[in-house]
Protein backbone atom coordinates (compact mmCIF):
# COMPACT_ATOMS: atom_id res chain seq x y z
CA UNK A 1 0.00 0.00 0.00
CA UNK A 2 2.79 2.43 0.87
CA UNK A 3 4.55 1.71 -2.43
CA UNK A 4 1.37 2.60 -4.28
CA UNK A 5 0.82 5.73 -2.21
CA UNK A 6 4.38 6.87 -2.92
CA UNK A 7 3.93 6.27 -6.64
CA UNK A 8 0.65 8.21 -6.63
CA UNK A 9 2.36 11.06 -4.78
CA UNK A 10 5.02 11.16 -7.48
CA UNK A 11 2.48 11.30 -10.30
CA UNK A 12 0.34 13.93 -8.58
CA UNK A 13 3.44 16.06 -7.95
CA UNK A 14 4.36 15.76 -11.65
CA UNK A 15 0.89 17.07 -12.43
CA UNK A 16 1.60 20.12 -10.30
CA UNK A 17 -0.06 19.25 -6.96
CA UNK A 18 2.22 18.56 -4.00
CA UNK A 19 0.05 18.97 -0.89
CA UNK A 20 -2.67 16.37 -1.31
CA UNK A 21 -3.39 13.68 1.28
CA UNK A 22 -3.78 10.52 -0.78
CA UNK A 23 -6.13 7.96 0.70
CA UNK A 24 -6.24 4.31 -0.29
CA UNK A 25 -9.17 2.18 0.83
CA UNK A 26 -10.43 -1.33 0.28
CA UNK A 27 -13.49 -1.33 -1.99
CA UNK A 28 -16.65 -2.71 -0.42
CA UNK A 29 -16.78 -5.38 -3.14
CA UNK A 30 -13.77 -7.51 -4.05
CA UNK A 31 -14.76 -7.34 -7.72
CA UNK A 32 -13.80 -3.67 -7.61
CA UNK A 33 -10.18 -4.46 -6.80
CA UNK A 34 -7.96 -4.57 -3.73
CA UNK A 35 -7.43 -0.84 -3.27
CA UNK A 36 -9.12 2.31 -4.51
CA UNK A 37 -8.39 6.04 -4.50
CA UNK A 38 -10.33 9.19 -5.31
CA UNK A 39 -7.19 11.29 -5.78
CA UNK A 40 -8.19 12.34 -9.31
CA UNK A 41 -11.44 13.75 -7.93
CA UNK A 42 -9.53 15.49 -5.14
CA UNK A 43 -7.22 17.42 -7.47
CA UNK A 44 -9.51 17.88 -10.53
CA UNK A 45 -10.91 21.21 -9.41
CA UNK A 46 -7.49 22.63 -8.64
CA UNK A 47 -6.21 21.61 -12.08
CA UNK A 48 -9.49 22.65 -13.74
CA UNK A 49 -9.89 19.28 -15.42
CA UNK A 50 -12.55 16.60 -15.58
CA UNK A 51 -11.99 13.96 -12.86
CA UNK A 52 -12.37 10.90 -15.10
CA UNK A 53 -10.07 12.34 -17.75
CA UNK A 54 -7.54 13.16 -15.03
CA UNK A 55 -7.85 9.63 -13.61
CA UNK A 56 -6.93 8.23 -17.02
CA UNK A 57 -3.78 10.35 -17.11
CA UNK A 58 -2.84 9.35 -13.55
CA UNK A 59 -3.09 5.67 -14.48
CA UNK A 60 -1.12 6.24 -17.69
CA UNK A 61 1.70 7.88 -15.73
CA UNK A 62 1.85 5.25 -12.97
CA UNK A 63 4.65 2.71 -12.88
CA UNK A 64 2.41 -0.12 -11.72
CA UNK A 65 5.18 -2.68 -11.38
CA UNK A 66 7.14 -0.50 -8.95
CA UNK A 67 3.98 -0.16 -6.86
CA UNK A 68 3.39 -3.96 -6.89
CA UNK A 69 0.12 -3.52 -8.82
CA UNK A 70 -0.99 -5.96 -11.52
CA UNK A 71 -3.48 -3.60 -13.17
CA UNK A 72 -5.74 -0.59 -12.56
CA UNK A 73 -9.19 0.40 -13.77
CA UNK A 74 -11.17 3.63 -13.68
CA UNK A 75 -14.68 3.55 -12.25
CA UNK A 76 -17.55 6.00 -11.97
CA UNK A 77 -16.73 9.71 -12.07
CA UNK A 78 -13.02 9.18 -11.48
CA UNK A 79 -12.27 6.50 -8.90
CA UNK A 80 -9.18 4.39 -9.62
CA UNK A 81 -9.29 0.73 -8.60
CA UNK A 82 -6.12 -1.32 -8.22
CA UNK A 83 -5.39 -5.05 -8.13
CA UNK A 84 -2.33 -6.19 -6.19
CA UNK A 85 0.28 -8.28 -7.94
CA UNK A 86 0.31 -11.90 -6.80
CA UNK A 87 3.91 -11.60 -5.61
CA UNK A 88 2.84 -8.97 -3.07
CA UNK A 89 0.75 -11.45 -1.13
CA UNK A 90 3.67 -13.83 -0.77
CA UNK A 91 5.89 -10.96 0.34
CA UNK A 92 3.35 -9.96 2.98
CA UNK A 93 3.40 -13.40 4.58
CA UNK A 94 7.19 -13.51 4.46
CA UNK A 95 7.32 -10.10 6.11
CA UNK A 96 4.93 -11.10 8.90
CA UNK A 97 6.90 -14.23 9.77
CA UNK A 98 10.21 -12.39 9.54
CA UNK A 99 9.18 -9.47 11.74
CA UNK A 100 6.96 -11.38 14.15
CA UNK A 101 5.90 -9.19 17.10
CA UNK A 102 7.39 -6.19 15.29
CA UNK A 103 5.04 -6.55 12.31
CA UNK A 104 2.94 -3.40 12.18
CA UNK A 105 5.54 -1.31 13.96
CA UNK A 106 7.35 1.55 12.23
CA UNK A 107 9.89 4.29 12.87
CA UNK A 108 7.84 7.20 11.54
CA UNK A 109 7.87 8.93 14.93
CA UNK A 110 11.53 8.31 15.69
CA UNK A 111 13.18 11.14 17.60
CA UNK A 112 9.87 12.57 18.85
CA UNK A 113 9.29 12.69 22.62
CA UNK A 114 5.64 12.51 23.65
CA UNK A 115 4.08 12.92 27.08
CA UNK A 116 0.75 11.13 27.45
CA UNK A 117 -1.01 12.19 30.64
CA UNK A 118 -4.11 10.23 31.56
CA UNK A 119 -6.37 9.16 34.41
CA UNK A 120 -4.97 11.88 36.76
CA UNK A 121 -7.83 11.25 39.15
CA UNK A 122 -8.14 13.36 42.29
CA UNK A 123 -6.85 11.32 45.27
CA UNK A 124 -10.23 11.59 46.95
CA UNK A 125 -11.60 8.09 46.46
CA UNK A 126 -11.55 4.87 44.44
CA UNK A 127 -11.34 5.02 40.66
CA UNK A 128 -14.66 4.82 38.84
CA UNK A 129 -15.48 3.30 35.45
CA UNK A 130 -14.96 6.66 33.74
CA UNK A 131 -11.37 6.60 34.98
CA UNK A 132 -11.14 3.06 33.62
CA UNK A 133 -12.15 4.19 30.15
CA UNK A 134 -9.58 6.99 30.31
CA UNK A 135 -6.93 4.54 31.53
CA UNK A 136 -7.56 2.10 28.68
CA UNK A 137 -7.63 4.90 26.12
CA UNK A 138 -4.50 6.67 27.37
CA UNK A 139 -2.51 3.45 27.65
CA UNK A 140 -3.54 2.34 24.15
CA UNK A 141 -2.67 5.76 22.69
CA UNK A 142 0.75 5.49 24.31
CA UNK A 143 1.17 1.96 22.91
CA UNK A 144 0.22 3.15 19.41
CA UNK A 145 2.74 5.98 19.57
CA UNK A 146 5.42 3.56 20.78
CA UNK A 147 4.53 1.23 17.90
CA UNK A 148 5.25 4.08 15.48
CA UNK A 149 8.66 4.89 16.92
CA UNK A 150 7.84 7.68 19.37
CA UNK A 151 9.55 7.91 22.75
CA UNK A 152 6.59 7.94 25.13
CA UNK A 153 6.28 8.89 28.79
CA UNK A 154 3.08 7.84 30.55
CA UNK A 155 2.27 10.38 33.25
CA UNK A 156 -0.22 10.68 36.11
CA UNK A 157 -0.89 14.16 37.51
CA UNK A 158 -1.93 14.19 41.16
CA UNK A 159 -4.23 17.03 42.18
CA UNK A 160 -2.96 17.02 45.77
CA UNK A 161 -3.59 20.74 46.37
CA UNK A 162 -6.78 22.72 46.46
CA UNK A 163 -10.28 22.72 47.90
CA UNK A 164 -11.17 19.11 47.07
CA UNK A 165 -8.26 17.87 49.21
CA UNK A 166 -9.38 20.14 52.05
CA UNK A 167 -12.85 18.57 51.88
CA UNK A 168 -11.29 15.08 51.85
CA UNK A 169 -9.21 15.80 54.96
CA UNK A 170 -12.20 17.27 56.79
CA UNK A 171 -14.35 14.26 55.80
CA UNK A 172 -11.78 11.81 57.15
CA UNK A 173 -11.51 13.75 60.39
CA UNK A 174 -15.29 13.62 60.75
CA UNK A 175 -15.26 9.84 60.20
CA UNK A 176 -12.50 9.45 62.82
CA UNK A 177 -14.56 11.27 65.43
CA UNK A 178 -17.69 9.33 64.49
CA UNK A 179 -15.73 6.10 64.91
CA UNK A 180 -15.04 6.94 68.58
CA UNK A 181 -18.67 7.87 69.21
CA UNK A 182 -18.53 11.64 68.88
CA UNK A 183 -20.89 13.93 67.05
CA UNK A 184 -19.41 15.01 63.71
CA UNK A 185 -20.83 15.82 60.31
CA UNK A 186 -19.34 15.42 56.86
CA UNK A 187 -18.67 18.98 55.58
CA UNK A 188 -20.68 20.40 52.72
CA UNK A 189 -19.11 19.16 49.49
CA UNK A 190 -17.35 16.37 51.42
CA UNK A 191 -17.09 12.64 50.71
CA UNK A 192 -19.53 10.01 52.02
CA UNK A 193 -18.37 6.63 50.71
CA UNK A 194 -17.72 3.69 53.02
CA UNK A 195 -14.06 3.78 52.01
CA UNK A 196 -13.56 6.76 54.36
CA UNK A 197 -15.09 4.81 57.26
CA UNK A 198 -12.58 2.05 56.50
CA UNK A 199 -9.77 4.61 56.40
CA UNK A 200 -10.85 6.17 59.71
CA UNK A 201 -10.77 2.74 61.40
CA UNK A 202 -7.31 2.12 59.97
CA UNK A 203 -6.06 5.46 61.26
CA UNK A 204 -7.29 4.70 64.76
CA UNK A 205 -5.70 1.24 64.63
CA UNK A 206 -2.34 2.48 63.40
CA UNK A 207 -2.15 5.87 65.14
CA UNK A 208 -3.97 4.94 68.34
CA UNK A 209 -7.29 6.07 69.82
CA UNK A 210 -5.65 9.26 71.08
CA UNK A 211 -5.58 10.46 67.46
CA UNK A 212 -9.19 11.57 67.97
CA UNK A 213 -8.02 13.96 70.73
CA UNK A 214 -5.56 15.89 68.58
CA UNK A 215 -6.18 19.62 68.05
CA UNK A 216 -8.42 19.99 64.99
CA UNK A 217 -5.92 21.85 62.80
CA UNK A 218 -3.20 19.26 63.48
CA UNK A 219 -5.61 16.35 63.02
CA UNK A 220 -6.97 17.65 59.70
CA UNK A 221 -3.46 18.18 58.36
CA UNK A 222 -2.51 14.65 59.38
CA UNK A 223 -5.74 13.28 57.86
CA UNK A 224 -4.88 15.08 54.62
CA UNK A 225 -1.48 13.37 54.34
CA UNK A 226 -2.80 9.93 55.30
CA UNK A 227 -5.84 10.16 53.01
CA UNK A 228 -3.88 11.29 49.94
CA UNK A 229 -1.27 8.59 50.46
CA UNK A 230 -3.93 5.94 51.05
CA UNK A 231 -6.09 6.83 48.05
CA UNK A 232 -3.09 7.11 45.75
CA UNK A 233 -1.91 3.67 46.85
CA UNK A 234 -5.34 2.20 46.16
CA UNK A 235 -5.52 3.91 42.77
CA UNK A 236 -2.07 2.60 41.84
CA UNK A 237 -3.01 -0.93 42.88
CA UNK A 238 -6.22 -0.84 40.84
CA UNK A 239 -4.40 0.53 37.79
CA UNK A 240 -1.65 -2.08 38.11
CA UNK A 241 -4.31 -4.82 38.15
CA UNK A 242 -5.77 -3.13 35.06
CA UNK A 243 -2.40 -3.43 33.33
CA UNK A 244 -1.56 0.28 33.46
CA UNK A 245 1.73 1.58 34.82
CA UNK A 246 3.07 5.12 34.77
CA UNK A 247 6.60 6.35 34.17
CA UNK A 248 6.04 9.59 36.07
CA UNK A 249 3.71 10.57 38.90
CA UNK A 250 3.68 14.37 39.10
CA UNK A 251 2.28 16.13 42.18
CA UNK A 252 0.49 19.45 41.80
CA UNK A 253 1.95 20.50 45.14
CA UNK A 254 5.45 20.40 43.64
CA UNK A 255 4.50 23.27 41.34
CA UNK A 256 4.20 25.49 44.40
CA UNK A 257 7.13 23.99 46.31
CA UNK A 258 9.47 24.52 43.34
CA UNK A 259 8.05 27.99 42.53
CA UNK A 260 6.89 26.94 39.06
CA UNK A 261 3.56 28.72 39.52
CA UNK A 262 5.13 32.08 40.36
CA UNK A 263 7.80 31.58 37.68
CA UNK A 264 5.03 31.03 35.13
CA UNK A 265 3.24 34.13 36.28
CA UNK A 266 6.48 36.09 35.92
CA UNK A 267 7.07 34.79 32.39
CA UNK A 268 3.55 35.64 31.29
CA UNK A 269 4.00 39.12 32.69
CA UNK A 270 7.40 39.44 31.01
CA UNK A 271 5.81 38.57 27.68
CA UNK A 272 3.17 41.27 28.36
CA UNK A 273 0.39 38.67 28.20
CA UNK A 274 -1.32 39.69 31.45
CA UNK A 275 -3.20 42.77 32.60
CA UNK A 276 -5.06 44.06 35.67
CA UNK A 277 -8.82 44.54 35.59
CA UNK A 278 -11.35 44.85 38.44
CA UNK A 279 -8.66 43.95 40.96
CA UNK A 280 -7.90 40.64 39.21
CA UNK A 281 -5.02 39.56 36.98
CA UNK A 282 -6.12 38.48 33.50
CA UNK A 283 -4.38 36.45 30.79
CA UNK A 284 -4.99 37.58 27.19
CA UNK A 285 -5.72 34.14 25.77
CA UNK A 286 -8.31 35.48 23.30
CA UNK A 287 -5.47 36.72 21.10
CA UNK A 288 -4.29 33.09 20.75
CA UNK A 289 -7.54 31.37 19.82
CA UNK A 290 -9.45 31.17 23.12
CA UNK A 291 -13.07 32.35 23.30
CA UNK A 292 -12.18 35.08 25.80
CA UNK A 293 -9.46 36.20 28.19
CA UNK A 294 -9.10 34.28 31.47
CA UNK A 295 -8.49 35.20 35.09
CA UNK A 296 -5.27 33.89 36.65
CA UNK A 297 -5.37 35.62 40.03
CA UNK A 298 -8.69 36.58 41.57
CA UNK A 299 -9.36 39.86 43.33
CA UNK A 300 -8.89 38.15 46.73
CA UNK A 301 -5.33 37.20 45.72
CA UNK A 302 -5.99 33.47 45.23
CA UNK A 303 -5.08 31.68 42.01
CA UNK A 304 -7.54 30.07 39.64
CA UNK A 305 -7.00 26.45 38.61
CA UNK A 306 -5.83 27.67 35.21
CA UNK A 307 -2.52 29.08 36.48
CA UNK A 308 -1.05 25.88 37.99
CA UNK A 309 -2.29 23.98 34.92
CA UNK A 310 -0.32 26.38 32.69
CA UNK A 311 2.71 25.94 34.94
CA UNK A 312 2.39 22.16 34.67
CA UNK A 313 2.22 22.15 30.88
CA UNK A 314 5.01 24.74 30.68
CA UNK A 315 7.12 22.27 32.66
CA UNK A 316 6.29 19.52 30.15
CA UNK A 317 7.79 21.69 27.42
CA UNK A 318 10.81 22.41 29.63
CA UNK A 319 11.34 18.67 30.07
CA UNK A 320 11.89 18.38 26.33
CA UNK A 321 8.64 16.88 25.12
CA UNK A 322 7.67 17.61 21.53
CA UNK A 323 4.01 16.84 22.23
CA UNK A 324 1.81 16.81 25.31
CA UNK A 325 -1.31 14.67 24.92
CA UNK A 326 -3.85 14.87 27.74
CA UNK A 327 -6.76 12.45 28.13
CA UNK A 328 -9.50 14.45 29.83
CA UNK A 329 -13.10 13.89 30.80
CA UNK A 330 -15.64 15.35 28.39
CA UNK A 331 -16.61 17.92 31.04
CA UNK A 332 -13.24 19.61 30.28
CA UNK A 333 -14.32 20.37 26.72
CA UNK A 334 -14.36 24.12 27.37
CA UNK A 335 -10.87 23.94 28.85
CA UNK A 336 -9.16 22.72 25.68
CA UNK A 337 -8.98 25.98 23.77
CA UNK A 338 -7.69 27.98 26.71
CA UNK A 339 -4.87 25.52 27.39
CA UNK A 340 -3.95 25.39 23.70
CA UNK A 341 -3.95 29.21 23.65
CA UNK A 342 -1.76 29.37 26.75
CA UNK A 343 0.87 27.05 25.30
CA UNK A 344 0.81 28.85 21.98
CA UNK A 345 1.37 32.19 23.74
CA UNK A 346 4.42 30.70 25.50
CA UNK A 347 5.98 29.72 22.17
CA UNK A 348 5.07 26.02 22.04
CA UNK A 349 4.45 24.58 18.58
CA UNK A 350 0.98 24.36 17.07
CA UNK A 351 0.86 20.61 17.68
CA UNK A 352 2.48 20.64 21.13
CA UNK A 353 -0.74 20.35 23.12
CA UNK A 354 -3.62 18.06 22.26
CA UNK A 355 -6.53 16.91 24.40
CA UNK A 356 -8.41 13.64 23.84
CA UNK A 357 -11.82 13.74 25.50
CA UNK A 358 -13.53 10.79 27.18
CA UNK A 359 -17.25 10.53 27.76
CA UNK A 360 -18.62 8.98 30.93
CA UNK A 361 -19.67 5.34 30.96
CA UNK A 362 -23.09 3.91 31.75
CA UNK A 363 -22.93 0.37 33.12
CA UNK A 364 -25.84 -1.98 32.41
CA UNK A 365 -26.70 -5.37 33.87
CA UNK A 366 -29.83 -7.36 33.01
CA UNK A 367 -31.15 -4.38 31.08
CA UNK A 368 -30.91 -1.98 34.03
CA UNK A 369 -28.32 0.67 34.77
CA UNK A 370 -25.89 -0.05 37.60
CA UNK A 371 -25.68 3.31 39.33
CA UNK A 372 -23.12 2.95 42.12
CA UNK A 373 -21.38 0.66 44.53
CA UNK A 374 -22.00 0.91 48.27
CA UNK A 375 -18.34 1.32 49.10
CA UNK A 376 -17.71 4.24 46.72
CA UNK A 377 -21.06 5.81 47.51
CA UNK A 378 -21.81 7.67 44.29
CA UNK A 379 -20.37 5.77 41.35
CA UNK A 380 -19.52 2.36 39.88
CA UNK A 381 -15.98 1.56 41.01
CA UNK A 382 -13.50 0.35 38.41
CA UNK A 383 -12.34 -2.42 40.73
CA UNK A 384 -15.88 -3.80 40.95
CA UNK A 385 -16.13 -3.86 37.16
CA UNK A 386 -12.76 -5.60 36.81
CA UNK A 387 -13.78 -8.22 39.39
CA UNK A 388 -16.95 -8.94 37.43
CA UNK A 389 -15.73 -8.89 33.81
CA UNK A 390 -11.97 -9.38 33.98
CA UNK A 391 -9.28 -7.04 32.70
CA UNK A 392 -9.35 -8.15 29.05
CA UNK A 393 -13.07 -7.58 28.57
CA UNK A 394 -13.01 -4.26 30.44
CA UNK A 395 -10.11 -2.84 28.43
CA UNK A 396 -11.42 -4.09 25.10
CA UNK A 397 -14.95 -2.79 25.69
CA UNK A 398 -13.66 0.62 26.77
CA UNK A 399 -11.78 0.86 23.47
CA UNK A 400 -14.60 -0.23 21.16
CA UNK A 401 -15.73 3.36 20.51
CA UNK A 402 -14.04 6.72 20.11
CA UNK A 403 -13.34 8.23 23.49
CA UNK A 404 -15.69 11.16 22.95
CA UNK A 405 -18.61 8.89 21.96
CA UNK A 406 -21.28 7.96 24.47
CA UNK A 407 -20.74 4.43 25.73
CA UNK A 408 -22.86 1.83 27.48
CA UNK A 409 -20.91 -1.01 29.10
CA UNK A 410 -23.02 -4.16 28.92
CA UNK A 411 -21.78 -6.46 31.68
CA UNK A 412 -23.92 -9.36 30.44
CA UNK A 413 -22.31 -9.17 26.99
CA UNK A 414 -18.79 -8.69 28.36
CA UNK A 415 -19.04 -11.87 30.44
CA UNK A 416 -20.70 -14.01 27.78
CA UNK A 417 -18.50 -16.76 26.35
CA UNK A 418 -19.89 -16.76 22.84
CA UNK A 419 -19.33 -15.20 19.44
CA UNK A 420 -21.69 -12.39 20.44
CA UNK A 421 -19.00 -11.09 22.79
CA UNK A 422 -16.50 -9.19 20.56
CA UNK A 423 -13.42 -9.66 22.75
CA UNK A 424 -14.18 -13.37 23.13
CA UNK A 425 -14.65 -13.64 19.36
CA UNK A 426 -11.29 -12.00 18.57
CA UNK A 427 -9.39 -13.93 21.25
CA UNK A 428 -11.00 -17.19 20.12
CA UNK A 429 -9.75 -16.58 16.58
CA UNK A 430 -6.23 -16.45 17.99
CA UNK A 431 -6.88 -19.55 20.07
CA UNK A 432 -8.07 -21.44 17.00
CA UNK A 433 -4.85 -20.64 15.17
CA UNK A 434 -2.87 -21.88 18.17
CA UNK A 435 -5.00 -25.04 18.20
CA UNK A 436 -4.05 -25.84 14.61
CA UNK A 437 -0.39 -25.94 15.62
CA UNK A 438 -1.22 -28.25 18.52
CA UNK A 439 -2.97 -30.55 16.06
CA UNK A 440 0.06 -30.38 13.76
CA UNK A 441 2.28 -31.03 16.79
CA UNK A 442 4.37 -28.07 15.76
CA UNK A 443 5.75 -24.99 17.51
CA UNK A 444 4.35 -21.99 15.59
CA UNK A 445 7.70 -20.22 15.99
CA UNK A 446 9.26 -22.91 13.81
CA UNK A 447 7.15 -21.99 10.78
CA UNK A 448 9.14 -20.52 7.90
CA UNK A 449 8.43 -19.61 4.30
CA UNK A 450 11.59 -21.33 3.05
CA UNK A 451 10.72 -23.61 0.15
CA UNK A 452 6.98 -23.05 0.63
CA UNK A 453 4.83 -22.50 -2.45
CA UNK A 454 2.59 -19.68 -1.25
CA UNK A 455 0.84 -19.48 -4.62
CA UNK A 456 -1.17 -22.49 -3.40
CA UNK A 457 -3.10 -20.09 -1.19
CA UNK A 458 -5.47 -19.46 -4.06
CA UNK A 459 -8.88 -19.71 -2.39
CA UNK A 460 -10.76 -16.35 -2.44
CA UNK A 461 -11.02 -16.21 1.35
CA UNK A 462 -7.30 -16.96 1.66
CA UNK A 463 -6.49 -14.11 -0.71
CA UNK A 464 -8.82 -11.81 1.23
CA UNK A 465 -7.19 -12.81 4.50
CA UNK A 466 -3.66 -12.05 3.25
CA UNK A 467 -4.80 -8.70 1.85
CA UNK A 468 -6.27 -7.73 5.20
CA UNK A 469 -3.12 -8.84 7.01
CA UNK A 470 -1.21 -6.54 4.66
CA UNK A 471 -3.29 -3.59 5.90
CA UNK A 472 -2.23 -3.94 9.53
CA UNK A 473 0.82 -1.62 9.42
CA UNK A 474 -1.21 1.13 7.75
CA UNK A 475 -4.01 0.64 10.28
CA UNK A 476 -1.56 1.06 13.16
CA UNK A 477 -0.05 4.16 11.55
CA UNK A 478 -3.44 5.80 11.03
CA UNK A 479 -4.66 4.90 14.51
CA UNK A 480 -1.51 6.46 15.99
CA UNK A 481 -1.82 9.54 13.82
CA UNK A 482 -5.44 10.15 14.81
CA UNK A 483 -4.96 8.95 18.44
CA UNK A 484 -7.86 6.52 17.91
CA UNK A 485 -7.26 3.00 19.29
CA UNK A 486 -10.79 1.99 18.30
CA UNK A 487 -9.45 1.67 14.74
CA UNK A 488 -7.44 -1.34 15.95
CA UNK A 489 -10.59 -2.85 17.47
CA UNK A 490 -12.47 -2.44 14.18
CA UNK A 491 -9.57 -4.02 12.29
CA UNK A 492 -9.26 -6.99 14.68
CA UNK A 493 -12.95 -7.80 14.49
CA UNK A 494 -12.80 -7.75 10.70
CA UNK A 495 -9.72 -9.96 10.76
CA UNK A 496 -11.34 -12.35 13.25
CA UNK A 497 -14.37 -12.72 10.97
CA UNK A 498 -12.13 -13.71 8.05
CA UNK A 499 -10.01 -16.01 10.22
CA UNK A 500 -12.99 -17.78 11.77
CA UNK A 501 -14.75 -18.12 8.41
CA UNK A 502 -11.63 -19.56 6.78
CA UNK A 503 -11.10 -21.90 9.73
CA UNK A 504 -14.56 -23.41 9.29
CA UNK A 505 -14.22 -23.86 5.53
CA UNK A 506 -10.71 -25.25 5.15
CA UNK A 507 -8.57 -27.97 6.65
CA UNK A 508 -4.89 -27.39 7.27
CA UNK A 509 -3.37 -30.58 8.63
CA UNK A 510 -3.50 -33.60 6.34
CA UNK A 511 -4.34 -31.86 3.03
CA UNK A 512 -1.03 -32.76 1.39
CA UNK A 513 2.43 -31.57 2.40
CA UNK A 514 2.73 -28.58 0.05
CA UNK A 515 -0.69 -27.08 0.75
CA UNK A 516 -0.39 -27.86 4.46
CA UNK A 517 2.90 -25.94 4.67
CA UNK A 518 1.43 -22.98 2.80
CA UNK A 519 -1.61 -22.88 5.06
CA UNK A 520 0.50 -23.16 8.20
CA UNK A 521 2.29 -20.01 7.04
CA UNK A 522 -1.08 -18.29 6.70
CA UNK A 523 -2.18 -19.56 10.12
CA UNK A 524 1.00 -18.25 11.71
CA UNK A 525 0.65 -14.85 10.01
CA UNK A 526 -2.95 -14.49 11.22
CA UNK A 527 -1.93 -15.53 14.72
CA UNK A 528 0.88 -12.95 14.81
CA UNK A 529 -1.30 -10.08 13.64
CA UNK A 530 -4.13 -10.93 16.03
CA UNK A 531 -1.64 -11.03 18.91
CA UNK A 532 0.06 -7.79 17.86
CA UNK A 533 -3.24 -5.95 17.64
CA UNK A 534 -4.48 -7.24 20.99
CA UNK A 535 -1.17 -6.31 22.59
CA UNK A 536 -1.57 -2.69 21.50
CA UNK A 537 -4.95 -2.67 23.24
CA UNK A 538 -3.46 -4.18 26.39
CA UNK A 539 -5.50 -7.37 25.92
CA UNK A 540 -4.05 -10.87 26.12
CA UNK A 541 -3.87 -13.25 23.16
CA UNK A 542 -4.61 -16.64 24.80
CA UNK A 543 -3.41 -19.97 23.44
CA UNK A 544 -6.38 -21.80 24.98
CA UNK A 545 -9.86 -20.73 26.11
Amino acid sequence: MELLRAELQRVVADLGVSDVDITLERPAESSHGDLATNVAMQIAKRLRRKPRELAEEVVARLDLSSAAISHAEIAGPGFINFWLAGSVLSEVLCDVLHRGENYGRSQEGIGRKVNVEFVSANPTGPLHVGHGRGAALGDAIAALLEATGHSVTREFYVNDAGVQIDRLAESVWARVRQAVGREAEIPEGGYHGEYLQELAQRILTEEGAEFADLPEAQAVERCRAIAVESQRAEQDQTLAEFGVEFDVVYNESSLYEQHRVTDTLDELGGRELTYEKDGALWFGTAAYGDEKDRVLRKSDGSYTYFLPDIAYHRDKAARGFDRAIDVWGADHHGYVNRMAAAMKSLGAGEDFFQAVLVQLVRVMRHGEEVRFSKRSGTFVALRDLIDETGVDAARYFFLMRKGDAQFVFDIDLATRQSDENPVYYVQYAHTRMAGIFRTAQMDPRDVTTDGVDLSLLSEPDEQALVKLIAEFPTTVSRAAGSLEPHRIVVYLEKLARLVNGWYHRHRVVGVGADLEHARLVLVRAAQVVLANGLTILGVTAPERM
